[in-house]
């Protein structure tokens, strides 16, 4: 496994503030995540692994302590700087698709390519070539409501995959789906970490996931409780369908 750091957490903690109520969400949490890695942020609701998972995304700052993304101090970027990290070196996947209603398919997966300054064919181009490669060749002119709920999650994957990211950070990508469908996304996830040397890290409840991940990173209260390597773990495989997960 290459040691190359892509992501770095130095002691993070974040504090929610209500009138007079604070709430430690996170009490210093240092973790290293190396390129090219499968990692799965797991722990039970309220532990703090949705916060931790929004600060490796740019999407919320720290309290105190630092993450670092290619070793850039995310809370010292500019609000441009931080615009163009999110758009250039992270895709994100979401539970909730949060696909565009009234745009098809291709032009979901071609919008982050027209903002990081792809021309229109170029795009056209790009998003139906990674649309093919996600299973919905055939689908591209479809807007999300002429889609089931896994074909939402392909074109999201297909986005997510839009600019060529270094991250990509999917958020309960299966918590909408049923079961064969969320494993379908999960080994779609894998491939593409795999084919495209993409580091993954899923925030989850979902423990199909641990079949796929180089380590898994277990939040309790706010702090790190222990990272396990995929070796490490005791998994039980079930089955779908007569096959094996």
């Amino acid at each position: 496994m290459a040691e190359q750091t892509v992501v770095r957490t130095q002691d993070v903690k974040k504090v929610y503030r209500m009138g007079d109520i604070e709430l430690e969400a996170l009490k210093g949490v240092s973790v290293e995540i190396f390129t090219g890695e499968y990692i799965s942020i797991m722990g039970p609701s309220g532990s703090g692994k949705t916060t931790l998972f929004n600060m490796v995304g740019g999407l919320d700052k720290p309290s105190a302590g630092k993450v670092y993304i290619d070793e850039v101090d995310v809370a010292q970027l500019d609000a441009y700087e931080l615009a163009w990290l999110r758009c250039r070196k992270i895709g994100y996947i979401f539970q909730t698709f949060n696909l565009i209603p009234v745009m098809t398919a291709l032009e979901n997966v071609t919008l982050p390519m027209v903002f990081a300054g792809l021309t229109s064919d170029e795009a056209r181009d790009k998003g139906g070539v990674l649309l093919e490669r996600v299973g919905l060749g055939e689908r591209i002119m479809h807007k999300p409501y002429e889609l089931s709920g896994g074909q939402q999650q392909r074109v999201a994957v297909a986005r997510a995959m839009a600019n060529d990211p270094a991250i990509l950070l999917a958020d309960e990508p299966t918590g909408n789906l049923d079961l064969a469908t969320g494993t379908e996304i999960i080994n779609l996830l894998r491939e593409m970490n795999e084919e495209s040397g993409v580091t993954v890290i899923s925030a989850t409840h979902d423990h199909k996931m641990l079949n796929v991940s180089d380590r898994v990173v277990w939040i309790r209260d706010g702090r790190l409780d222990r990272i396990i390597k995929r070796e490490d773990l005791k998994i039980e495989v079930g089955t779908i369908d007569g096959k094996a997960e």
